[in-house]
């Protein structure tokens, strides 16, 4: 029982967080170039088609970054 392999799951948990710090920084530029704060018109202003456009891009991002930490 002393022989498991704890390297997989610390990759897992490295890989991760790092995924959701370049996710971040990416929302952070997307946030600095839009005229207008997306988070306030999505949740103060009901603004559905900028959530739609929203969750579209975090998803594409979320694939290229986990097409790129896969190889």
């Amino acid at each position: 029982m002393g022989d498991f392999n704890y390297l997989p799951i610390l990759n897992s948990i490295l890989y991760s967080f790092l995924g959701i710090a370049i996710l971040l920084i990416c929302y952070i530029i997307i946030e600095k170039l839009t005229p207008e704060k997306t988070w306030h018109e999505i949740s103060k202003n009901n603004n559905t088609a900028l959530a739609i456009i929203f969750g579209a891009f975090i998803i594409g991002i979320s694939i290229i970054i986990s097409a790129a930490i896969h190889g």
